[in-house]
């Protein structure tokens, strides 16, 4: 498998995994998704909403435009916060499939109050998907925590047998 496929089938994974998590959180109450829990963020729909900022900002480095004005995020409506994400998402797996490897590798420097580096765009890629694993696994555990315990399989590996019989 080529780079570029590799880089390409990640980017689909972090749209496919997404809109599981919609499909899925969809069917909640609003109240269940507002409800708050000790967590890094403290409900369903503000770890979402910080997935979905960070989304932004990763696809502005990716994309070397600028970053998006920060949302005043009080009063979260999850159809936007749902619609925001997965239009975040898809626009980041077709930007990725419209690069070549070369593209891919091309390193992007960040300056910025927090960290500084230089690296490829690959590897900015795969800190959008893993940092939105990590926030998507505190989701199903505040979901457990507040009676919510169907949430389906999205590993990767999951998403890969499922798209093979596809």
């Amino acid at each position: 498998m080529s780079f570029k496929k590799i880089m390409t089938n990640y980017a689909d994974y972090n749209l496919w995994v997404n809109q599981q998590f919609v499909n899925w959180l969809s069917a909640k109450t609003d109240e269940l998704l507002h409800k708050e829990v000790l967590s890094s963020y403290p409900s369903i729909i503000k770890t979402l909403n910080h997935i979905w900022e960070t989304e932004e900002y990763w696809f502005s480095v990716i994309t070397e435009t600028p970053q998006p004005e920060r949302r005043v995020s009080t009063d979260l409506n999850k159809d936007e916060v749902f619609e925001g994400l997965l239009n975040t998402s898809a626009k980041l797996a077709a930007f990725i499939t419209s690069l070549s490897d070369e593209q891919l590798l091309k390193t992007i420097k960040i300056e910025n109050p927090w960290f500084q580096c230089d690296l490829p765009v690959s590897d900015y890629l795969l800190q959008v998907v893993n940092h939105g694993t990590y926030h998507r696994g505190q989701i199903v555990t505040i979901g457990r925590n507040i009676g919510i315990t169907d949430a389906s399989n999205t590993d990767y590996n999951f998403y890969n047998v499922v798209k093979e019989k596809h």
